[in-house]
C-alpha cells in the first residue's frame, strides 16, 4: 500500500477512538484531575501520568482483538470460560447505572450554569437524558461518530486555548501553599479515585471493541490493524494531553486560593466557572461555560451508548445468545434507573464520583487481566498478538493496578 492510500486508510478509520476519547474524557479530567490540580497542585502529575501509561495496554488490546478476530471483546471474555463473560458482566451491571448518574450529574449542572437557568439537578437531569436517548435512538451510531469527531476538536481547542490563558496569567494562589499530605487514608483514597477513572474505567473496552465493530458496518472495507491502532493512539493522546491540561488548569487557578469544592452538582458546577472566570475575567465565562459542557456532554452521551451496547451484547450472549439486538431499551432503562439515582443523591455529586472512580480502580485488575489473557488466546493471529514491549507493559499494568488496590484495602480496612 502507498503512503496516500495507507494515510486515506487510516484517516478512514477514525472513529472509535474518537469515541473513547470523548468517553474518556469526563470525570477523570474536568472533576477529578481538575480537584488533583486544586487540592495538590502539580504534586499528583506524576499518578495522572502513571494511570494513563500503566493502563494503555489493555485499552489498546480492545481494538487490537476486534480487529483481529473480527469479534468483540464479550464474545474474547465468552471463550475464557463461561466464569469470565460473567464476573466482567457483574461489573458493567453494579457501575453502569451509578456511572450513568454520575457523569449526568456533572453534566446537567454545567448545562445550568450555561443556560443561566435555576432548575433542579433532577430535571436538568431529566431533559438532558431525553436529547440523548433521542440522538442515539434516531441517530445511532452514524450520529455518534459525526458528532463527537466534532465535539471533542472544539473541546480540545477550547481547552488548550483556556490553559494558554491561565498559564499567561500566572498561579492564583499563593505559590508556597504546602500540598497536603497524599499518604493519608483521605489522600490514598482520593489518590485511587482519580487513577481510577484515568483516563476511564478499565471496563470501556468493551464500548471500543463494540464501535469499532459498528463503524465496519459503515464502511465497505474491514479496518486494518494499523489503521485500528493508528485511531485508538489518537483517541488516547488526546485524553493524555487534556488530562494533563485540566490538572494545570485546577493547578494555576485553584491551588492556595484556600477554597474547596461543593459536594453538590450545581454549586459545583457554578464554583467551578466561577473560579476560572475570576481569575482570566468576565470575557471568558462563555467560553469555560462552553467547554465545561462540551466536555461533559461528550462524555454523557458515550457513556449511555456504550453501556447499553455492553449490555445488550453481554447479557445476550450470558442469558439468550439468539435474541435480537435490544440495544434501544437497555439505553431507556439506563436513563431511567440512573434519574432514580440521581434523585436520591443528587445533594452530593462529589460523594457519588468517589464511590464510582474507585470501584473503577478496585474492580481493574480483574478487567485489566481479562484483556490481557484474551489477547494472547489461539484464535489471535500471532502476528497480531502484543509484542514484547507491549507484553513487559502489561505485567507492569497488572502489578500497578493491583498493588495500588491491595495498598489501598490494608490502609482502609485492614490497618
Amino acid at each position: 500500500m502507498i503512503p496516500s492510500a495507507r494515510w486515506q486508510a487510516r484517516l478512514a478509520a477514525v472513529g472509535p477512538g474518537i469515541l473513547f476519547a470523548g468517553a474518556a474524557i469526563g470525570v477523570s479530567h474536568l472533576v477529578q484531575a481538575t480537584r488533583a490540580g486544586a487540592g495538590y497542585g502539580f504534586a499528583l502529575l506524576w499518578a495522572v501520568l502513571l494511570a494513563l501509561l500503566c493502563k494503555y495496554p489493555f485499552f489498546e488490546y480492545a481494538h487490537r482483538y476486534t480487529v483481529a478476530t473480527g469479534e468483540s471483546l464479550l464474545e474474547g471474555y465468552a471463550r475464557l470460560g463461561r466464569w469470565a463473560l460473567a464476573a466482567f458482566m457483574l461489573i458493567v451491571v453494579v457501575s453502569a447505572f451509578i456511572t450513568t448518574a454520575a457523569v449526568t450529574v456533572v453534566t446537567a449542572g454545567l448545562l445550568g450554569v450555561l443556560l443561566g437557568v435555576d432548575l433542579s439537578l433532577t430535571v436538568l437531569s431529566l431533559i438532558l437524558l431525553l436529547v440523548i436517548l433521542a440522538l442515539l435512538w434516531l441517530g445511532h451510531y452514524r450520529l455518534l461518530d459525526r458528532g463527537m469527531k466534532v465535539m471533542v476538536l472544539v473541546l480540545g481547542v477550547l481547552t488548550l486555548v483556556a490553559v494558554g490563558m491561565a498559564v499567561a496569567h500566572g498561579p492564583a494562589g499563593d505559590p508556597q501553599f504546602p500540598a497536603p499530605d497524599v499518604w493519608t487514608v483521605g489522600g490514598l483514597t482520593f489518590l485511587l479515585a482519580l487513577m481510577g477513572w484515568m483516563p476511564a474505567p478499565l471496563e470501556i473496552g468493551a464500548w471500543s471493541s463494540l464501535w469499532v465493530l459498528a463503524k465496519d458496518r459503515q464502511t465497505p472495507a474491514r479496518t486494518s490493524l494499523d489503521s485500528a491502532l493508528f485511531d485508538f493512539n489518537l483517541g488516547y493522546f488526546a485524553a493524555t494531553i487534556l488530562a494533563v491540561a485540566f490538572l494545570g488548569f485546577g493547578a494555576l487557578i485553584m491551588f492556595g486560593t484556600g477554597t474547596e469544592f461543593s459536594a453538590s452538582g450545581i454549586a459545583f458546577s457554578r464554583q467551578l466557572v466561577e473560579m476560572y472566570t475570576s481569575a482570566l475575567g468576565s470575557w471568558s465565562r462563555p467560553l469555560i461555560s462552553l467547554v465545561a459542557f462540551i466536555t461533559m456532554f461528550s462524555t454523557t452521551i458515550t457513556v449511555v451508548d456504550g453501556y447499553s451496547r455492553t449490555l445488550d451484547r453481554g447479557l445476550s450472549l450470558l442469558l439468550a445468545p439468539a435474541a435480537a439486538p435490544r440495544t434501544r431499551w437497555y439505553a431507556a432503562l439506563l436513563v431511567v434507573l440512573s434519574l432514580v439515582i440521581i434523585g436520591v443523591f443528587m445533594s452530593s455529586m462529589k460523594a457519588l464520583v468517589d464511590v464510582v472512580t474507585l470501584l473503577a480502580f478496585l474492580t481493574a485488575p480483574l478487567v485489566g487481566a481479562l484483556n490481557f489473557m484474551v489477547v494472547r488466546q489461539a484464535q489471535m493471529p500471532p502476528a497480531q498478538r502484543p509484542g514484547r514491549a507491549l507484553t513487559a507493559l502489561s505485567w507492569v499494568g497488572l502489578v500497578f493496578l493491583g498493588g495500588f488496590s491491595l495498598v489501598w484495602i490494608w490502609v482502609r480496612w485492614l490497618q
